[in-house]
């Protein structure tokens, strides 16, 4: 029986509560020593870091002991549902064998509850009542599998039910940013300065914005689904209506005490609390202050 409250999925059911999960995302997904992860570690296998109460012994150290990774990392509640609904608060580390079931139940309901994130998303934006109607829909049917117990899980085809989804996440966005802005869906915009592009209500899902220059940028109901901005410079950047952002997505970039957040996100720890480097309006603004 699951252990939520009746009712839709809100906002606390679909963020990683660490306490109420097993250490999954330290144990089922695999990572290559790279500039986000110090070190190999297979698919299954519990970080050396993880200790036996499943937390993190180096949290607090993570970036600068070369785990970036882990922190830009979110299971939108997927973990605490694996250990607490699908598996009924059974420890993997009492009963092992349970693992490899355990960790193919999360690589299903950690998609599903990703889409469940965006679909309250888009309700929250106040769709026609057709496309909410249809956007309920969804929902309440991702939600049903969410509930099931391990042999349900895998016969999902989460792939088709993301190819159902994903249309009318366009439909939601495309209404909340008419007159629609630049379109610039799935671009490579790797490391370019974009300080004196017009990105209100620019279409940006799915774009590479590893390293952009966004300082001072108003992104003003800009969708960012799926938006991957490593390193991208927010300084000054004002999200407070941009569309679909998400946390993992902060705590990838870099910014500051100016970037102007939504009220339900939270100013990443490394972010520094005022940038050294002033944010300089693009050289267009600065001549048209010229007298």
């Amino acid at each position: 029986m699951s252990t939520h409250p009746a009712g839709p999925p809100g906002p606390t059911r679909l963020a990683a509560d660490c306490a109420r999960c097993f250490g999954l995302c330290c144990v089922v997904p695999a990572f290559a020593a790279s500039a986000d992860f110090a070190i190999d570690k297979p698919a299954g296998r519990a970080c050396p870091n993880l200790r036996p109460d499943h937390r993190c012994g180096i949290h607090t150290e993570l970036r600068e002991r070369g785990f970036a990774g882990c922190t830009v990392f979110d299971c939108f509640g997927a973990g605490q549902q694996v250990a607490q609904v699908t598996f009924g608060g059974r420890d993997w580390r009492d009963a092992p064998e349970t693992l490899p079931v355990m960790a193919e139940a999360f690589r299903v309901l950690r998609p599903l509850h990703e889409l469940l994130w965006y679909l309250t998303e888009a309700l929250s934006l106040g769709p026609s009542a057709g496309l909410r109607a249809e956007l309920d829909r969804a929902r309440v049917e991702i939600t049903g599998l969410t509930e099931g117990d391990p042999t349900g899980l895998r016969a999902v085809d989460v792939d088709a039910h993301r190819a159902r989804v994903n249309p009318l996440l366009s439909r939601a966005s495309d209404a909340a940013r008419a007159p629609g802005g630049i379109d610039r869906r799935g671009a490579h915009l790797l490391g370019i300065d974009l300080r004196r592009t017009d990105l209100r209500r620019a279409n940006l899902r799915g774009a590479l914005l590893i390293g952009a220059d966004l300082r001072g940028v108003d992104l003003g109901l800009a969708d960012v689904t799926g938006a991957d901005l490593r390193g991208a410079d927010l300084r000054g950047t004002d999200l407070r209506t941009t569309l679909f952002l998400h946390q993992s997505q902060l705590d990838a970039a870099r910014g500051d005490a100016r970037t102007a957040l939504p009220a339900t996100l939270t100013r990443p720890p490394h972010w520094t609390a005022l940038a050294l480097t002033p944010v300089r309006a693009p050289a267009a603004s600065r001549r048209g202050r010229r007298r």
